[in-house]
């Protein structure tokens, strides 16, 4: 019986949401991704439109002369916003994984949860331009590819300033998976033998 959260880290267009998803309903276990935004925005007190600003961004640097990013929840502190929302999302990912087994995509949760089982799932550029096209056939494979490289540059930006440590490395997960080797399917089989022998 599985007793601990499974984090999913995955660069952009890899499948690895829909592998957490055919996961989730194969282990009958709880699947975060979306949702943690409306819980965090709960947590927060801020509309999920405002979340969303601040949600998964790194604050700007000190010479930035934007006054926003000080606005503390708390009268008592100056913290960036998205340190707050940082904070506040880690107390969510928390909370979710103390409920019991579920499957938790991103944020940081392989750093925030300390018994998780941690996959990380990837795929070659051509691989993730191929599978991204299939959903907007009209946009430009170029376009699809500027905006899987800025949306991982971002990923990996977040993970190390939160965490400290390398977005993608293999040692800092359970389970590696190329998704656009063998596709989700075999990945979601990969994982299943894999949980057997940790459960």
């Amino acid at each position: 019986m599985l007793n601990r959260a499974i984090t999913i880290s995955r660069e952009f267009g890899s499948g690895g949401r829909e592998l957490g998803m055919r996961l989730s309903k194969k282990l009958e276990i709880p699947f975060y991704d979306k949702e943690l935004i409306s819980l965090t925005a709960q947590e927060t007190n801020l509309s999920e439109t405002e979340l969303l600003s601040y949600y998964e961004s790194i604050p700007v640097t000190e010479q930035s002369l934007e006054p926003t990013i000080y606005t503390s929840f708390s009268p008592l502190y100056e913290v960036p916003i998205s340190d707050q929302v940082f904070l506040a999302q880690s107390r969510v990912v928390k909370y979710l994984a103390e409920q019991g087994p579920c499957i938790i995509v991103g944020r940081c949760a392989d750093r925030v949860l300390e018994e998780s089982i941690n996959l990380f799932v990837y795929a070659e550029i051509e691989n993730r331009v191929k599978r991204i096209s299939s959903f907007y056939k009209d946009m430009d494979p170029g376009i699809i590819e500027n905006e899987i490289r800025e949306t991982d540059r971002k990923r990996k930006d977040y993970y190390q300033y939160y965490t400290g440590c390398e977005w993608g490395k293999a040692q800092n997960y359970h389970l590696c998976l190329n998704s656009g080797f063998a596709g989700v399917s075999a990945c979601l089989q990969a994982v299943l033998s894999y949980l057997e022998h940790c459960i």
